[in-house]
Order: structure tokens, then C-alpha cells, then sequence
């Protein structure tokens, strides 16, 4: 897509160049259908287009369900304050190996290949491709584009890239379906810097990051029961450390539910009296649209209930 024209607040940035999987999560945000969308080349950059007001909203991957949390965007989200999750989008991950029109499987030597990905096709390319050199790439899509670069372009003979590279760069496919891994999924988010939280579905996620209040025994413990007292699943808990010394970590978590269901907000306020620092990024519908079950005891109408019992007991009314 052509850079935009109109003004920053019709914006979305999201992890470029075109042809990305970031792209394909984009091309799912309904409110992004026919605004302009600006291609960064980092989370940082990403982040930053929203806190200075050159895009409504950035696309970032957050978790992958082989390799895990993305680091990058995890620590970025807990040291920029101000910017809110409001939506999450997942997008299958598959890859093909690709190559300058001309060249045969058995021509290759030299792969590139983000590292991520290559960790993905790692087997594939070792069973078709024996013995084959690495050069890392800084996206999927640039690992293709590097076979087109006259600089740089004879350094390799394929490219690990997502599907559907072939709209965006005139290369062979050697070989489709080459992940590891065929149900990986990368999971997206929508981070703005509108405060709004939206509406609960009844299928939702909140996410936090949390830091311990010290290090001892017991801690990481005191802060999970936040969660088990109430009935909270926990989709992710991730550590990252805190940097200022050794030892010292924060927590993102995310919850099933939403900060408006009773459980999750009582949650919260044991968080904010248990953690020296409690980062709130949002609440917002699961992608996937699964609503928890939650057990009669944790639902809104049992925490109502024991509010107004224990109303009645302060008042000197029957219990």
C-alpha cells in the first residue's frame, strides 16, 4: 500500500514492508478498511507512531504458539505508559521456500530466513537442503527481497517467506508448507492510545503487567493466588527482567475476562495492593471468541450478593 496522504489520525503502522504476517493481522482490523496504513520496521517504531499522534493504532505480534512471547513488544508495552490493547487478531503461520526464477531445489546452498523462521523450517531445510548456510534477515519479507538485491542477492540462493510473497516480488516457489509446525499461529494485537475500554463480550482478555514487590520465597506464589482465589485463568504469564538489577522481574499476564466482570476487577485491586507497580493494558474480545466457564461462586451475581450481605451486617439489618 502507498504511503499515506491523509492525516495521521486515520493511521495504522504496523510491521513492514507489504506481505508480512503483520500485514495479514492488519488486513483484519475493521476499522483500518480503507485507511492508510504506514510500514515500520520495528515495535519501537510502531509504539512510537501511536504516542506521538502519526498513527490511531499499531499492529504488533505479541505471542507465538511455538517460540512463545514476543520479547520485544512485552517490554516495550511495560516501559510505555499511556497505550492501551483494545483488540487481538490471530494469524496461522506458514512458510514457503522461495527463489530467483531459474534456480532448482538442488541449486540451493545459503538460506535466508529471519531467525524465528528458520528456527520454524529448520528440519525441512535440513532434510531438502543438507549442510545449507543461514543468513539471518530482519523480517520474513525482507529475506525474500534479498534475493532481488544485486548487492546482495548472489550471498543466497532461496528465501524462507511467508506465503503470498510472490504478489510482492517476482521469485519462484521451490516448495510450499515447510513450517515445523502445522497448527503455529502468531497472536496480534491492536495497541491505541485511546483509553476507552471496549465493551465485554462475554469472550474476553485482560492483560497486566505485574512486579513482585521482592524477592523471597513465596512471592511469585502470593501473586497467582490473586488470580486462583478467584477463579481466573491465566492464557499467558510471561517474565521478563525488570533490568534495574539481578533478580528483578515483572510478570505479563493475561486473563480470561474482563475488567468489567466482578472477579477480574477484585483480582486487580489485590494486584494494586500486592505489587509495587501494576501496568493495566487492557481488556478486550478474545480472537477467538471462546467465553470461559466460570463456576457459580465467581460469577457477578455471587460477588453482589456477599457486597449487599455484608451491607446489611454494617447497618445492623439481619444478615
Amino acid at each position: 500500500m502507498a504511503e499515506p496522504d491523509a492525516s495521521a489520525s486515520d493511521t495504522y503502522s504496523y510491521l513492514g514492508p507489504a506481505g508480512t504476517f503483520t500485514e495479514a493481522a492488519l488486513k483484519q482490523v475493521a476499522a483500518a478498511a480503507g485507511k492508510p496504513w504506514r510500514s515500520v520496521n520495528n515495535v519501537g517504531e510502531a509504539l512510537d507512531d501511536v504516542m506521538s499522534g502519526r498513527s490511531v493504532g499499531a499492529v504488533i505480534a505479541i505471542e507465538n504458539s511455538v517460540d512463545g512471547g514476543v520479547t520485544a513488544t512485552q517490554d516495550a508495552l511495560a516501559r510505555i505508559p499511556g497505550v492501551r490493547i483494545i483488540g487481538e487478531y490471530l494469524v496461522p503461520v506458514d512458510f514457503v521456500l522461495v527463489a530467483r526464477h531459474g534456480t532448482m531445489l538442488a541449486d540451493v546452498r545459503t538460506v535466508n530466513a529471519h531467525p524465528v523462521a528458520y528456527g520454524q523450517t529448520y528440519r525441512w531445510l535440513e532434510d531438502h537442503v543438507p549442510g545449507h548456510g543461514h543468513i539471518p534477515a530482519s523480517s520474513n519479507v525482507a529475506a525474500a527481497a534479498a534475493l532481488l538485491d544485486p548487492a546482495a542477492g548472489a550471498l543466497a540462493e532461496a528465501a524462507v517467506a511467508p506465503p503470498g510473497i510472490t504478489d510482492h516480488h517476482d521469485l519462484a516457489v521451490l516448495a510450499e508448507h515447510i513450517g515445523e509446525n502445522p497448527f503455529a499461529v502468531t497472536r496480534f494485537v491492536l495497541v491505541s492510545r485511546d483509553l476507552a475500554i471496549p465493551a465485554r463480550t462475554g469472550a474476553d482478555k485482560t492483560s497486566v503487567v505485574v512486579e513482585l514487590p521482592d524477592d523471597r520465597a513465596g512471592a511469585l506464589v502470593d501473586l497467582l493466588e490473586q488470580f486462583a482465589t478467584r477463579g481466573i485463568n491465566m492464557g499467558l504469564l510471561s517474565s521478563r527482567p525488570i533490568g534495574d538489577e539481578l533478580g528483578r522481574y515483572r510478570f505479563v499476564i493475561d486473563l480470561d475476562g474482563h475488567v468489567h466482570d466482578e472477579r477480574v476487577a477484585d483480582a486487580l485491586l489485590g494486584l494494586r495492593r500486592f505489587s509495587p507497580r501494576v501496568t493495566f493494558l487492557g481488556s478486550y474480545p478474545r480472537a477467538d471468541g471462546h467465553a470461559s466457564e466460570v463456576q457459580a461462586r465467581y460469577r457477578d451475581e455471587a460477588f453482589t450478593e456477599a457486597r449487599e450481605w455484608l451491607r446489611r451486617i454494617v447497618a445492623g439489618e439481619p444478615g
